[in-house]
């Protein structure tokens, strides 16, 4: 039986820093696509997620258990990804990636064609023109409200977890979840009014789920 979180990070800070390897393992993919998700760059999101493992490892010693370690890690991970907003400014595009995923999905990289439903070549252009309006409107949307949107509607984290994570009011996260996707279906209006009713209808759950 594989040992539990709570458990490794008793045993780091024990003393015992092969443990730490474990939970790098486990959780490494998902930093990394909560830092892509805010940086837009698979350099600097691979980089913000290295240094917040870095800052995970120093700091393990006065982690005191009163949130989850993910909820810890994701906090850390999320702070260094607006560091280096901070520090450089502004993010660079990339083009759409299909990893993100609930956290309780595998992650694999899995092109949008290859999705396990039956797909005609027209429905297939039309899930990824969606694709490709959704990384269009994400990027419109201010630091806050982007980050809110991952952590909700692709990690799946609960409204107290994005609370620890983001450092702030259980209300403030339901206020900015709300117009965070407010602003994020104003930006994809005149693509679906474009597209017609029917991809209207799957734009709204096209973040939080990507292979059903």
């Amino acid at each position: 039986m594989e040992p539990t979180d709570d458990e490794l990070v008793a045993r780091c800070q024990a003393g015992d820093q092969g443990a730490f390897r474990p939970l790098v393992e486990k959780y490494q993919r998902r930093a990394y696509g909560i830092a892509y998700g805010m940086l837009r760059n698979p350099d600097d999101a691979m980089d913000a997620a290295q240094v917040a493992f870095i800052k995970v490892f120093r700091n393990i010693g006065g982690f005191k258990g009163d949130s989850s370690f993910y909820t810890w890690l994701y906090r850390i991970v999320v702070n260094a990804c607006i560091d280096h907003i901070r520090k450089h400014r502004k993010m660079r595009p990339v083009e759409y990636d299909e990893t993100f995923r609930r956290r309780d999905e595998a992650v694999t990289v899995v092109p949008l064609s290859g999705n396990t439903r039956p797909m005609t070549p027209g429905f297939s252009v039309e899930n990824e023109q969606l694709g490709q309006a959704l990384e269009v409107a994400l990027d419109q949307l201010s630091e806050n409200h982007r980050t809110i949107i991952l952590l909700r509607e692709v990690e799946g984290l609960s409204y107290e977890e994005i609370a620890e994570v983001m450092d702030c009011h259980l209300g403030t996260v339901m206020s900015r979840l709300h117009h965070a996707r407010k602003n994020l279906q104003k930006a994809l209006k005149p693509f679906l009014e474009a597209s017609g009713s029917h991809l209207a209808d799957r734009a709204g759950e096209g973040v939080r789920r990507r292979h059903d």
